[in-house]
């Protein structure tokens, strides 16, 4: 039986994450401000617009497009998918709503050095990336490597238990993976460099998706 996968995603089309999930060996369904299910094996929180700042504790400094219903829907999906040790892979908004959730805090909108290289949410860039020896995108990809980015906030202060794992030129954190949990989150967008979106400018964004699988079928 196929694993099946459950996708937090936003109002946008989440067709991306579907294939890529669907293409690594999961049956996933996406749905917007989903419950927490424990019925699904796993969870992958999507890409999306920012989050509220309140819930670190700032004032808005640059932050947009926030959904504050789904702030709320992906703390409680995180609640109960990590207190059942279910697998999450937490893709760019995903990656930081992670970190919100383990006390860290959010850069809201990247200095001018950094910025360029990662998009803005313009459109994705091309940038490489330095991933730690040992973690799992080390053991995908090797020490450095090409991915795609389109942001325009990053991690700040770093939640409870999480390591970063992966730094693009400028210092940003480009990956993390926690202490104790399966947990995977990842800045960049593996759905949007793999199958019929894979580049020739960036390394294969599908073996993450069956790296997340790979840690469901253990669980």
């Amino acid at each position: 039986m196929k694993p099946s996968i459950l996708i937090s995603a936003g109002r946008g089309n989440p067709v991306n994450y579907l294939r890529a999930l669907e293409a690594a060996g999961a049956a996933a369904r996406a749905q917007y401000l989903p419950a927490p299910d424990l019925s699904w094996d796993g969870l992958l929180l999507a890409g999306g617009g920012d989050i509220a700042p309140a819930l670190f504790g700032q004032e808005n400094c640059g932050s947009r497009d926030m959904d504050p219903a789904r702030d709320r829907a992906e703390l409680a999906l995180l609640d109960a998918f990590c207190a059942a040790k279910k697998p999450v892979l937490a893709i760019c908004r995903g990656h930081q709503v992670v970190n919100v959730w383990l006390g860290g805090g959010l850069i809201q909108d990247l200095p001018p050095a950094p910025a360029p290289f990662h998009g803005g949410g313009e459109g994705d860039r091309v940038h490489p990336i330095a991933a730690a020896e040992g973690s799992l995108l080390h053991r995908l990809y090797g020490p450095v490597f090409p991915v795609n980015s389109a942001h325009h906030q990053a991690l700040g202060e770093l939640g409870r238990g999480l390591r970063v794992t992966a730094r693009s030129e400028g210092g940003i954190a480009e990956a993390a993976e926690h202490e104790a949990l399966p947990l995977i989150a990842v800045q960049f967008h593996p759905e949007r460099m793999t199958g019929a979106l894979a580049r020739p400018d960036t390394v294969d964004g599908g073996a993450i998706f069956r790296a997340f699988l790979d840690l469901v079928e253990k669980a």
